[in-house]
């Protein structure tokens, strides 16, 4: 017998005039099973059923650029840890100083300045032992290369720049340690406001040097504060200036063959002590300006005035050891030096130098204003006088505005 898949036709005759024909065909498959409805099937077979749920379980919601997100609420805990996250106002005032505002190299210098003020103000009320120069500049030398050490590592910069700055800051280490160097020799050697009007000459000493090597536009407006500053000092020692004089002539009166002391060699070594120092803030702009970290400037500082003035001690000085009150206000004022010295790099590296020099004065008006409070007396023409032209001086200079370089 055949497979039912074969064909089969035979036929069959029951008379001449009707014929049968059967014809047997191949099964066919079985039909493949029907798809699974698909999403819009549901979707219409969820029309259909009011009771369908509506989202199957195999269907997700999509999202897409148009899906409104609704904000969960944050517990107590994290809203309270987002507010201690936040900027203090200090921290915002020190950025704002630092490098948010217009003003801020003019500002860094003042700020420079008020530091060194305080820093004086603390050495007279808080000193009970008397320390040599060298030894306390050597003990500040050392606070700042150890706390802008720190302050490089902590912010993973190199500690001597690249290439192309490092000569820059060897020439600022030299002339910073020789500047300091002379001036501690002034202060030892010379009396205490000739010593003071030498130094006051150091600002204008920068701008002129910056008008030559930086290339600095020294506009008469400057000069002319300038030059209001440093009358101001003069006559917060006129007084004494004159009294020394006449202290000089008496002494060469009476006594013919006596020598009189005219200090000629100390002051010739305080003027180039001002000319050293001018050209240190020279170099500290055009160090800071090239690394762009004025940091750098204060730790190659640091670095070569450390053992220079620790040299210096040892070979001109007696070593004093310090008591428990001596070494805590030496930690202090090291301390504040540094802050001290990183604003006055940083305002040097923000603004042109005929201007932010005569910032420095504020130090001088402060200290006398503050001797003047202190004494309770009643205070001399000539120094409020002096006082008067130092604020009229900064004042215009603020009034003025900063003159940033476009570079």
């Amino acid at each position: 017998m055949n497979s039912p898949k074969s064909t089969m036709a035979f036929s069959e005759s029951n008379g001449p005039d009707h014929v049968v024909e059967l014809i047997v065909r191949d099964i066919p498959p079985p039909p493949p099973p029907p798809p699974p409805p698909s999403s819009s099937d549901d979707s219409r077979d969820n029309v259909n059923d009011p009771n369908a749920p509506l989202l199957s379980r195999t269907q997700r919601p999509k999202i897409n650029i148009f899906t409104a997100s609704y904000p969960r609420r944050k517990p107590r805990d994290e809203v309270t840890k987002l507010l201690e996250s936040e900027t203090s106002p200090c921290t915002q005032f020190i950025l704002w100083v630092w490098n948010e505002s217009r003003y801020s190299g003019l500002l860094c210098m003042a700020f420079s300045s008020v530091i060194y003020f305080l820093m004086g103000v603390l050495s007279n009320i808080f000193s009970v032992q008397a320390i040599p120069l060298f030894e306390t500049a050597f003990t500040r030398c050392t606070i700042i290369l150890i706390l802008s050490y720190l302050w490089l590592r902590r912010s993973e910069q190199p500690l001597f720049g690249t290439s192309n700055v490092r000569i820059i800051l060897l020439l600022r280490a030299l002339a910073g340690c020789v500047s300091m160097s002379s001036f501690v020799y002034c202060f030892q050697r010379l009396p205490f406001s000739q010593a003071v009007v030498l130094n006051s000459t150091t600002p204008i000493m920068a701008s002129i040097i910056a008008r030559f090597f930086l290339r600095e536009k020294l506009k008469i407006a400057d000069i002319a504060c300038l030059a209001c500053s440093f009358f101001g000092v003069l006559f917060f020692f006129r007084e004494m200036l004159a009294t020394q004089g006449q202290s000089v002539k008496v002494a060469g009166a009476s006594d013919s063959n006596a020598r009189p002391s005219h200090h000629i060699f100390e002051i010739l070594v305080g003027i180039f002590s001002s000319i050293i120092g001018g050209t240190s803030y020279c170099l500290i702009r055009a160090g800071a300006k090239a690394s762009d970290q004025p940091l750098l400037t204060v730790f190659s500082f640091g670095v070569l005035a450390c053992p220079a003035m620790g040299i210096c001690s040892y070979i001109f000085e007696d070593f004093v050891l310090p008591g428990f009150r001596s070494i805590l206000l030496m930690l202090v004022l090291g301390i504040l030096a540094f802050f001290a010295e990183v604003l006055l790099a940083r305002g040097l590296q923000l603004e042109r130098m005929g201007k932010v020099a005569n910032i420095q004065y504020i130090e001088a008006a402060l200290t006398q204003f503050w001797s003047l409070a202190l004494t309770l007396l009643t205070p001399a023409f000539d120094h409020l006088a002096g006082i008067l032209l130092i604020v009229v001086s900064v004042c215009c200079t603020m009034y003025i505005g900063p003159d940033k370089e476009i570079e």
